[in-house]
């Protein structure tokens, strides 16, 4: 297989190199770009040689983005970088992953077995239905980035009981009852976390399913939900939701 990357740190192009080595020795790299007036020529001239693209979202001389809008990437991309707000943008590409930084040697395996996967799926003969079901699956954050004063945290999503909004600011709280501000909105959440898992009650609540201890039937046609661990105040489903909700407690939304 033969992989360009488009990255600008020196190190990370290097460790990057080593551990795609090391996952498969006839993996060859044909170039290593390192600013987006490098790569948009390269790619013009070359692509067809390519099979896959490893890109670092924010460059020397701009956002990795860009380069969509110059020239038609037509090869799967592999996104990494030191931060994940830009995950949305990314599967609204050709991405088929997309690895936080320090891009860890399990991460860039799992990746790269998801692309040998997809590609066994699409050489097989495919009919309408299951193309469809192809085309409509999609990956969801298995963690999220937290700082605690100095420092950084991974948590996995699986961990994550619930997130919140207070006034302008929304939190994440773990199992074990911590809490944490990061840098979402709900909405934005909505579309990162696994719907099957979350479910988002109101304009300030999106709950996880294991969080949930009890649901009570409540005023006006609502439903309030007991959670583990506790949240301070109130937490009800709104109106206009509650049959929906209910489809999805049950397992059908």
């Amino acid at each position: 297989m033969k992989v360009v990357l488009i990255e600008d740190e020196p190190l990370a192009a290097e460790k990057l190199q080593r551990y795609l080595l090391k996952c498969n020795e006839d993996i060859e790299v044909l170039a290593t770009l390192t600013s987006l007036e490098a790569a948009v020529p390269w790619i013009r001239d070359h692509q067809e040689s390519v099979d896959l693209f490893f890109m670092d979202v924010q460059l020397s001389d701009g956002l990795s983005f860009e380069l969509f809008a110059q020239i038609d990437v037509k090869k799967p991309v592999i996104f990494t970088t030191a931060f994940d707000e830009f995950a949305i943008d990314a599967f609204k590409v050709n991405s088929i992953d997309y690895l936080l930084k320090p891009v860890t040697f399990t991460d860039l395996s799992k990746a790269l077995t998801k692309l040998k996967s997809m590609r066994a799926q699409l050489a097989q003969p495919m009919n309408i239905g299951d193309l469809a079901t192809q085309l409509g699956k999609r990956t969801y954050k298995d963690r999220f980035l937290v700082r605690i004063g100095n420092h950084i945290h991974s948590v996995p999503t699986i961990d994550i009981a619930y997130f919140y909004a207070e006034g302008r600011d929304v939190y994440l709280k773990r199992s074990n009852g911590k809490k944490y501000l990061i840098e979402y909105t709900l909405e934005s959440l909505e579309g990162l976390v696994d719907p099957k898992l979350f479910y988002r009650t109101n304009r300030s609540f999106i709950i996880g399913i294991h969080a949930i201890d009890d649901v009570i039937v409540y005023s006006n046609r609502r439903l309030k939900l007991n959670l583990v661990p506790k949240m301070d105040g109130e937490v009800v489903v709104s109106r206009e939701k509650v049959s929906q909700f209910k489809q999805w407690f049950e397992g059908m939304g």
